[in-house]
């Protein structure tokens, strides 16, 4: 059985996810705007961060092939 992702495949869905959770979580900061939504903001930072680290690391893992 075989898994139909590819690793090109999980580094663009790594890609979209940080960009979403980036622009929501600077969306979200108390000098955007007034917003009443009950999100943790500073984990929903961390996990941006942290998703934009893992993307970072695929391109690095990628380049590392190429060369």
């Amino acid at each position: 059985m075989t898994v139909p992702f590819g690793f090109w495949d999980v580094s663009l869905l790594l890609a979209v996810t940080a960009i979403i959770l980036l622009v929501t979580s600077e969306m979200l900061s108390p000098h955007y705007g007034k917003i009443n939504i009950l999100i943790n903001r500073r984990r929903l930072k961390k996990m941006a961060i942290a998703t934009s680290i893992a993307f970072l690391a695929a391109v690095a893992i990628r380049i590392a092939t190429i060369l």
